[in-house]
């Protein structure tokens, strides 16, 4: 299975190429380049990145590209929410502690990807992680919670400051902004070829995770990702129509 789901996935990648980017990027370009050099140079993620580097399983979807992209964006949306709700009075060391909480939990919410309750086994144990770096109680508290809440269609805990909703919003917004593209180039081969599931039963399944992801589009919880996350989906799910009509072509003979 694994050459049929490479080969899949190589069209994905040629089909997305032809697609514009998300107006999120163009549209807050500003943010998005703060947020990438802060991921660069920031002292503390750029340690907690060379430990997920070496720790994170990485063969299941979701593993360091996935992270450092919800990392990155993550940390934008921190940018932006923060400015909307705090304007000027927000000072440099107030901005950056608030992008370096939301870079830390985009790079751990994985961890434990392949576990079966995975956001709250990722939220123990990137307790223990933070432990490590020395963060305040109340920001490993926050991070982990984030983690826990990342998931979709699952009971949200309630955090105990607004800072910390924020936080836990710009995370999950942030990693379901990679279900869409991202989805359909990276994530659903590698799972698929993982589980070495048999393409014909891939087809039968197919319809149901179009639907699945359709309903994603009214999940984003910021202001930001409530305007700019469904067109990420949008675009995936376009390219997700090109790749069955492919499938079903290209590997009749399976079906």
């Amino acid at each position: 299975m694994k050459k049929i789901y490479d080969k899949i996935k190589h069209h994905a990648i040629e089909t997305a190429s032809r697609y514009p980017e998300a107006d999120f990027y163009r549209d807050f370009a500003d943010q998005v380049d703060f947020s990438s050099h802060f991921f660069s140079t920031d002292a503390v993620v750029c340690e907690l990145y060379d430990y997920v580097t070496e720790n994170i399983e990485d063969d299941f979807g979701h593993g360091l590209e996935h992270v450092r992209k919800v990392a990155h964006d993550a940390g934008t949306l921190a940018i932006i929410e923060g400015q909307e709700t705090e304007g000027d009075a927000s000072s440099d060391s107030e901005l950056n502690h608030r992008v370096r909480l939301a870079q830390c939990a985009g790079l751990l919410h994985d961890i434990k990807r392949k576990h079966k309750n995975h956001a709250k086994e990722g939220a123990v144990f990137s307790k223990q992680v933070l432990e490590q770096f020395f963060f305040a109680e109340a920001d490993v508290a926050d991070i982990c919670l984030a983690i826990e809440n990342h998931e979709a269609f699952g009971d949200i805990k309630a955090h105990r400051t607004s800072a910390g909703k924020l936080l836990s919003d710009c995370l999950y917004d942030a990693d379901k902004f990679r279900w869409g593209t991202e989805n359909f180039t990276h994530t659903v081969w590698a799972m698929a070829s993982f589980a070495n599931i048999p393409i014909k039963k891939f087809v039968t399944l197919y319809p149901k995770g179009i639907s699945f992801l359709e309903k994603i589009k009214d999940t984003f919880r910021t202001p930001t990702g409530r305007k700019y996350g469904p067109q990420f989906i949008d675009i995936g799910l376009c390219i997700g129509e090109d790749l069955y009509r492919y499938i079903q072509t290209e590997f009749s003979e399976y079906l």
